[in-house]
Parts: structure tokens; C-alpha cells; sequence
């Protein structure tokens, strides 16, 4: 990867790096529950599942309330219903780890004792047409029907510089801006982090861990890229065999080739002849 390209979904990774921070993870909570005045960052515990579902690319981010609430987020810029399914994953395990973690006895007779639940997805891309406030098992997998587990997620869309939730939103779109003007290097990076200090959007975070933001976005393993390059891979694969296959059965000769499977050259051609020559 080339030193001056940043991970293409950095935006997962100044999430997570952000809301480490607990300073910034109780503003996040105050802005989902501005009535709640009283919570403090001691009443606040992490309880982000590591590395279960996903790998290094993880941007979920989970925590608890005073043993009260279990809250998990997730940031997501594509748009896809799917969330609702990885976010019933996610609870089902943070519920696994908390019954654990407090020693009760599910197959006992006495009702455990659980926090209540909340489901939230940060959408950072382009808004769909008339975007929903709730996706939900039941509305958008089963049409509506009353099904034995629902499961509702809160879609968080709004840009507002003065939340933080919105003010990450605020910093994708600028990000996103940014990268289609210069692309994916340094420059698209450093300007984020310029124009966003300037509006006072996360401009605290940015000012004191501005190189370490630089770092993550700069160092961070490109897997969007490597898997591109894998699935071309798969495809070239895949146009051989079946060039290979309509080869040996003298559908196609080695002039036509490359105009049926525009991934593959006259020389791939002539290798496939060759192949297919041994084999007969």
C-alpha cells in the first residue's frame, strides 16, 4: 500500500478512537438522553465486543449506564438494513457477557437481573430518499408481522455542530468532500482536519490528538483495497475456467478470447491453448 493513502474506511476508526476517550462517550450519551443530568463518566462502563464478528475493521462501540442500560452504536456509511441483524448479534453476545460477568444462573428459578437495551446506527453516507427514524426486524425483513424476537434500531443521520454525534457526521461528509477533490492521500486528510477545527466540529479531539488522528487515517491496513484486488483476482480466475472450458469444447477459438472475457489478454489466450493442448 502506498504510504500517503489512507484506509478507506477511516471514518470506523476515528469512531472508534473518538468515543475511547470517556469524556467524549458521556457527551455521546447526553446527547441520546439530554434529560439524564445526573450521569457521569464513573456511571459509564465499555462493554464493545472485540473481535467477535468482524475483524480488524471492528466500529462497534457498546456501553453500559450505572448497570441500568447497555447502549451499542455502530457508524455505518453504506446504507443497508443488514445493521439489524448484526446489531441483534451484538446484543446476544453483550447479554452472554453480562450474565457471565455478573455470575447469574440463567437455568435457575430466580428472573436475572438485565439492563434495558438501546440500538443505534450513526449513518454517515449519502441519505437515502426519505430516510427512517427506525429500522426494525419485523417492519423491514418480515412485513410488519409479529415475530417471536423484534429487534428496533435508531438511525442517527442529522448533521449538528452542536452534538457530537452530529458533529461526526459533519466529519465524514467533510472527509468525503475532500477525498472526491483529492482523492485518497495525505492531502484529503490534512484538509479535514483543517476545515473541521475551523467550524468547531470535534475541534478539541482534533487539536490534541491531531497527529495521532493523521496516523490512523495515514497507517492503517487498506482491507477495502485488498479485497478489491482479491475479487479481481477471483474474476480473471473465474474467466479462464470458463475460456478453458469453451476452449476444449470448440465454442470459442483463441482469437475470440479476448473479446468474450475482456479480462483476458491474447497471451492468457494462447497459455489456455496451450493448457488445453497437454491435456488432450
Amino acid at each position: 500500500m502506498a504510504q500517503n493513502t489512507p484506509k478507506r474506511k477511516i471514518k470506523d476508526s476515528v469512531f472508534t478512537n473518538l468515543f475511547q476517550d470517556k469524556k467524549y462517550l458521556l457527551r455521546l450519551y447526553k446527547a441520546l438522553h439530554p434529560e439524564d443530568s445526573n450521569v457521569t463518566e464513573d456511571d459509564i462502563k465499555d462493554v464493545t465486543i472485540k473481535h467477535i464478528l468482524v475483524d480488524a475493521d471492528y466500529n462497534d462501540l457498546g456501553f453500559s449506564v450505572g448497570g441500568r442500560l447497555v447502549i451499542l452504536v455502530e457508524s455505518q456509511s453504506t446504507w443497508t438494513l443488514n445493521i439489524i441483524i448484526r446489531a441483534l448479534m451484538y446484543l446476544i453476545q453483550t447479554y452472554h457477557d453480562f450474565f457471565k460477568r455478573t455470575k447469574q444462573n440463567l437455568y435457575g428459578s430466580k428472573k436475572v437481573n438485565m439492563p434495558k437495551p438501546e440500538l443505534y446506527v450513526i449513518f454517515t453516507g449519502e441519505k437515502p430518499k426519505n430516510p427512517p427514524d427506525i429500522i426494525s426486524l419485523s417492519k423491514d425483513f418480515f412485513d410488519g408481522e409479529k415475530i417471536a424476537v423484534d429487534v428496533e434500531v435508531k438511525v442517527l443521520y442529522q448533521e449538528d455542530e452542536d452534538s457530537i454525534i452530529g458533529q461526526y457526521i459533519i466529519f465524514c461528509k467533510v472527509y468525503n468532500e475532500q477525498r472526491k477533490k483529492f482523492g485518497q492521500t495525505k492531502k484529503a486528510v490534512t484538509e479535514t482536519i483543517r476545515i473541521c477545527k475551523n467550524r468547531n466540529v470535534l475541534k478539541e479531539y482534533l487539536e490534541n490528538k491531531e497527529q495521532e488522528v493523521v496516523d490512523i487515517m495515514m497507517t492503517l491496513f487498506d482491507d477495502e483495497q485488498v479485497l478489491e484486488a482479491y475479487a479481481e483476482d477471483i474474476k480473471t480466475s473465474e474467466a479462464k475456467e470458463n475460456a478453458r472450458i469453451m476452449l476444449k469444447n470448440g465454442r470459442i477459438t483463441v482469437e475470440e478470447i479476448p473479446s468474450f472475457f475482456p479480462k483476458l489478454s491474447i497471451e492468457d489466450a494462447k497459455e489456455l491453448e496451450a493448457e488445453v493442448m497437454q491435456l488432450a
